[in-house]
């Protein structure tokens, strides 16, 4: 086939940007100075426009340039296996913004935590606002009440998506003006249930403290996953997390691995061989490139012993694997 034309300008750019050889064709040479480029900041107005939409302020990852709400469901008293367990274990919502690499647009994506009567009105929401539905599933087993989880996504401005979501939620237990206040803090924190030293030591990262529990949130440094032209990084969504419930000697873990395709067996392998269950495996986006799975699991024992699966599950990513086996 003869190479596409494109002149001396164009391949100096596109040079300088990759380091790398003229001769490819310039559709793809233009396609890789886009992957280059770093996504434009959220402003201090748009924020604003955020949280005045929305009730509520939310946190900025400057690293991510993704700005995000949480929505906890403080409303739902739930239980697994009869079993009181705080909201933060893993019944709080989400919603993040991020612009696209280009500047032109941006992304809302949400996870939202819904008892099952509240699915359909959802969708009938999102739909009338002009958002998108990318996925509906479970999370655990046991729980009580049965909890789905709802993925809504759309493009737009921060204002304009802003506006859509808040509109979207309005009417339903996920808006925070609809939500109890948060309970009085607890003085007993996941610091004092858990041994954090000897969990990060074999998480090999730092968690997060939240109420009584104690959380990991992983991204995936060494992919560049793009959905409708916006990186997809940790804080919107592309994470792999561990949480964890009760005392380091009889915890609960619940969470989430994110996945190629090639690494979905390996991982579930993984986790049956450390006794863990798995609960679901699905996708969170639409149009990802390359597209990712998502498995949810969840254990009952020894908090190190638990962590010890959920770091071999880590293991597992990032390795090169042919029809879902290891490559050695």
């Amino acid at each position: 086939m003869k190479a596409e034309k494109f002149s001396r300008r164009q391949a100096l750019q596109a040079t300088a940007v990759l380091g790398t050889t003229l001769f490819l064709p310039l559709q793809k040479l233009q396609a890789s100075s886009i992957l280059a480029a770093k996504t434009p900041d959220i402003t201090a107005g748009e924020m604003a426009a955020i949280d005045a939409a929305l009730g509520k302020k939310g946190a900025y990852k400057e690293a991510e340039q993704v700005y995000t709400i949480a929505l906890p469901r403080n409303d739902l008293k739930m239980k697994i296996k009869g079993e009181p367990i705080p909201i933060p274990f893993g019944f709080g919502g989400w919603v993040s913004f991020k612009k696209t690499l280009d500047g032109k647009s941006a992304m809302v994506m949400g996870d939202t935590v819904l008892q099952m009567e509240e699915v359909n009105p959802l969708i009938s929401a999102a739909h009338a606002n002009g958002l998108e539905i990318a996925a509906i599933h479970n999370h655990f087993f046991y729980e009580e009440p049965r909890i789905f989880y709802m993925h809504i996504h759309g493009t737009g401005t921060i204002a304009e998506l802003a506006k859509k979501y808040a509109d979207t939620i309005r009417d339903s237990k996920l808006f925070p003006a609809n939500q109890p206040a948060a309970s009085a803090p607890s003085s007993i924190t996941g610091k004092e249930n858990f041994d954090l030293p000897a969990l990060d030591s074999i998480i090999k990262y730092t968690g997060t403290v939240n109420g009584p529990t104690y959380k990991y949130t992983i991204g995936r440094a060494d992919l560049k996953v793009m959905a409708m032209g916006v990186e997809m990084t940790t804080n919107i969504g592309l994470n792999s997390w561990a949480s964890f419930a009760g005392k380091q000697d009889d915890a609960h873990i619940a969470g989430d691995i994110a996945m190629l395709q090639s690494e979905v067996n390996n991982v579930i392998k993984t986790l049956r061989q450390h006794n863990l269950e798995v609960v679901a495996v699905h996708n969170h986006m639409l149009g990802d490139d390359p597209h990712m799975i998502f498995l949810h699991y969840y254990g009952r024992g020894n908090a190190a012993t638990l962590a010890q699966g959920f770091r071999a599950a880590l293991d597992i990513l990032g390795k090169k694997t042919m029809g879902g086996m290891k490559m050695e």
